[in-house]
């Protein structure tokens, strides 16, 4: 490269380092997919969202496993539906449904109305005007996906280059993001990425793939077909995981 990519007054710009050879594995990465999550593994993106999704933008794939019945709408109830078929309890689906109906209707309904929706529902085809700041920027401000933004994630912040995140990698990452006066943004962001490491970490870390899945929504279907075939999802932080815990630091104190 003829450029800096690091500038010694701005320390930061030196220890978050870019992926610089992108272009090696992508046409043009700093172009935004319309319909495509693309990543260096997967250039094509995943075959079941080209084919099934293409008249729709990664952001808009993304929410679609809440829009069981395709109406471009997603009440308060769909979105319970859709957390509890990821296998999250009661309790966190009916957080869950508060956080994203409350925060995310209005703004999504303004692609089509200035008043409120008084039924609280997420329009999937306004769902790019609930973009929030203080985040990665992988989705732009239409809902595409920027491959080199979902890139710069894993050489900025996966520090061990495991081709994964751990929750401490992932919470560094939000700190990272943060934008000025941004509240929302910030409780956006901890909410999105603290259910994502819950629901895909495997021995503590979320990999690559996974989470370039989440993007794109596949992930949801997959973890829902695994749940309802009676195999199970490997993944994620539960009940189990809790009590593992608990075990552990009973036999250290015994010890």
């Amino acid at each position: 490269m003829d450029f800096d990519t690091a500038a010694s007054h701005c320390p930061p710009t030196a220890a978050r380092k870019q992926a610089a050879n992108v272009d090696a594995f992508l046409s043009k990465p700093g172009i935004a997919r319309a319909n495509i999550a693309a990543s260096t593994a997967a250039p094509d993106g995943s075959p079941e969202s080209v084919v099934k999704y293409k008249d729709y933008t990664v952001l808009q794939q993304h929410v679609l496993f809440w829009d069981r019945d395709a109406d471009g709408l997603i009440s308060p109830w769909d979105t319970y539906i859709g957390f509890r078929d990821l296998g999250f309890n009661v309790l966190f689906s009916l957080l869950a449904m508060l956080i994203v109906n409350v925060n995310f209707s209005y703004p999504t309904r303004l692609a089509v109305s200035w008043w409120p929706d008084p039924l609280f529902r997420v329009y999937v085809g306004g769902i790019h005007k609930a973009k929030h700041g203080s985040d990665s920027g992988t989705y732009d401000k239409e809902g595409r996906f920027v491959p080199q933004m979902f890139e710069d994630m894993f050489s900025k912040w996966d520090v061990h280059n495991s081709g994964s995140l751990s929750a401490g990698e992932l919470w560094r990452m939000i700190k990272g993001h943060r934008l000025a006066a941004d509240p929302f943004g910030w409780g956006a962001a901890i909410f999105e990425f603290g259910t994502t490491w819950l629901l895909l970490q495997k021995n503590g870390r979320v990999s690559k793939e996974d989470l370039r899945q989440t993007y794109d929504g596949t992930i949801f279907w997959k973890i829902k077909e695994a749940r309802e075939s009676g195999k199970g999802w490997n993944k994620g932080f539960g009940l189990r995981d809790l009590i593992a815990i608990g075990q552990r630091k009973s036999k250290s104190h015994v010890m």
